[in-house]
């Protein structure tokens, strides 16, 4: 008899059969999030869960007795309740690889955005404001040839440097929680403090995970450090920055600009002044969000549910939980 698993999220139809070649699921049809308590519903005889965010805690392992793998459509899996999954023998999954190239051009069209105001200036264009006339209120600023300060100098943290180095000749800085003498050789990037990193860099790109230790890893003391001139991006997770600390930045005029694809809450709520900042790019969480890059995703995430339910071992169980292997 086949395992049966359930499709939290909608996957590509290459995935999906994949998925049927082996299993037998139910899915969840529709674009929105599943409702909580129709997900619990679902997996009480699953062996199996694919998703994308949503808390994997004890209150849904609770409902679901049968289960052996939650496979996280995300390279970040935040989600996770590492500790009760232990207490569960459940195995939780995630994609990375596939998705770095994309989120770093995603990061570079940020800074782009924000430097050169393309956001701002779209509708200014389109407002019927465009006259003939001295044009130095529009003026943004270079990005070739200036300092770029990485923060998390992970596979899309070096997809970014290499983008810097290679595409626009800056000089590349970086802060990680472990040297990278390879990365430093192979692309030219320069390690260095964090605090010199938020003190020398124009553009500042902030690209780690969120966990406890990096959870509003930069607050009011790191924008304090930046330069006037700095453009501050965010393309990891909302969390891993003090939302009210960088509104004060931007309003105060501590930084110059920022480009953001995430927030503290998501969807970002109407009312958050972000969205009122001309200074501020935003964008809707879309890091991976291509239809080739989505594809690699539901497919590995696909292989990665298929294999726990199957008895192999998954390509891509989560560092912390690979003792359960």
């Amino acid at each position: 008899m086949k395992p049966h698993v359930f499709l939290a999220r909608r996957v590509s139809k290459e995935a999906e059969a994949y998925i049927a070649e082996h299993c037998t699921y139910r899915k969840w049809e529709k674009d929105t999030p599943i409702p909580r308590s129709q997900l619990l519903r679902e997996i009480a005889d699953a062996e199996g869960l694919l998703i994308s965010g949503g808390k994997i805690d004890d209150e849904l392992l609770q409902h679901a007795p049968k289960l052996k793998v939650v496979s996280n459509m995300s390279v970040g899996y935040n989600n996770f309740d590492l500790e009760a999954m232990k207490r569960r023998n459940v195995l939780g999954t995630h994609t990375p690889h596939v998705l770095d190239e994309t989120v770093a051009d995603l990061a570079f069209a940020l800074i782009l955005s924000a430097a050169r105001r393309v956001p701002e200036l779209d509708r200014f264009v389109k407002e019927g404001k465009w006259t003939n006339g001295d044009d130095t209120h529009l003026f943004g600023v270079d990005v070739h040839g200036r300092t770029l300060g990485i923060i998390g100098m992970g596979r899309i943290g070096e997809a970014i440097a290499r983008r810097g180095k290679l595409g626009f000749n800056m000089d590349v800085l970086y802060f990680n929680r472990r040297r990278k003498p390879d990365v430093e050789e192979r692309l030219g990037v320069r390690y260095c403090e964090l605090e010199t990193l938020l003190k020398q860099a124009d553009f500042i790109v902030l690209m780690v995970p969120l966990t406890a230790e990096t959870k509003h890893m930069i607050g009011r003391e790191q924008f304090a450090l930046m330069k006037e001139s700095a453009i501050f991006i965010n393309t990891s997770r909302g969390k891993t920055v003090d939302e009210a600390a960088l509104i004060e930045a931007l309003e105060n005029k501590r930084i110059r600009a920022a480009g953001l694809d995430v927030f503290y809450q998501e969807p970002v709520p109407a009312d958050n002044p972000l969205l009122r900042m001309p200074n501020v790019v935003t964008l809707p969480h879309i890091g991976s969000a291509t239809a080739q890059t989505r594809h690699k995703m539901a497919m590995l995430a696909a292989k990665n549910l298929v294999a726990a339910v199957t008895g192999q071992t998954p390509p891509n169980v989560v560092e912390e939980l690979k003792d359960l292997l």
